[in-house]
């Protein structure tokens, strides 16, 4: 009987070990999100698939994502249907309303800045979701925040006036991206805080160095960059220099060199 009450006792003592256990375990993640995060959900993978210059799918979970689509439909084929689309700015190798149309994009919400909106046909309208610098929205399940992008020196302002397109940092579920736009090494772009992919420009006289593109990734350090948008006047920037110059400052920051100039895509 002795034997009976101390294995009772036991077993009392252990549910209530396990009890008090998980109610310290409840408040540590109500207290701490990062816990809560890490429970709660598996990051979804995010694929950059370059199709040309400044135009990219985005496969992020199961939304799929046109990043400035020119080129023609045809550049599309055997590729997911877009779910959203964005468009950081009015010239032809970010917008072409003729891609668009041809996309029959039914539904689908496009990004955009407002002289894009302008340029764009009425047929277009209901698909327009209008962003200016520094708004935020949420939409298809992502937080969209519009950030500025333009030139910061006086012989290429006339290429990129602030205020006129958007980068864009995407962010779902603790993870982020910055897609830059056509722009320097701006104030804007250097205090971004946890990234984890970035794709960055660097082409002259339109954006900027090789040297400058590096030096900012440096200090806002995003876990993976891309280089991309890095063909200008005089042919393409040296973007292994760029990733030479990140990972002699950070080792850490994975620098992906894709192929954003396939054959027959070259000017």
């Amino acid at each position: 009987m002795r034997s009976f009450f101390t294995l009772l006792s036991c077993s009392i003592l252990l549910i209530s070990c396990k009890s008090e256990n998980k109610e310290k375990e409840q408040i540590a993640r109500e207290e701490n999100p990062e816990i809560r995060q890490e429970e709660d959900f598996s990051q979804e993978e995010i694929s950059i698939q370059p199709v040309s210059h400044s135009t990219a799918v985005i496969n992020w979970g199961d939304i799929t994502i046109y990043l400035d689509p020119v080129g023609g439909a045809k550049v599309f084929d055997g590729m997911e249907k877009a779910d959203l689309v964005l468009i950081t700015d009015i010239h032809g190798d970010h917008m072409d309303a003729q891609t668009l149309g041809a996309l029959e994009l039914g539904e689908t919400k496009i990004i955009v800045p407002q002289a894009v909106k302008e340029e764009l046909p009425d047929s277009l309208d209901s698909n327009l979701v209008v962003m200016s610098n520094g708004q935020m929205i949420d939409q298809n399940g992502f937080s969209i925040e519009a950030i500025p992008m333009y030139n910061l020196r006086e012989e290429a302002k006339q290429y990129h006036p602030k205020g006129r397109g958007n980068g864009y940092v995407l962010e779902k579920e603790g993870q982020r991206l910055y897609i830059a736009g056509d722009t320097e090494d701006i104030p804007e772009m250097r205090n971004l805080k946890d990234i984890d992919i970035a794709l960055i420009p660097m082409n002259l006289p339109y954006t900027m160095t090789v040297e400058k593109a590096a030096d900012a990734v440096l200090e806002f350090a995003p876990k993976k960059v891309y280089p991309y948008h890095f063909r200008g006047k005089d042919g393409k920037l040296d973007v292994d220099e760029f990733k030479r110059l990140v990972n002699e400052g950070n080792k850490e920051i994975e620098v992906v060199l894709a192929n954003w100039y396939p054959e027959g895509t070259e000017e």
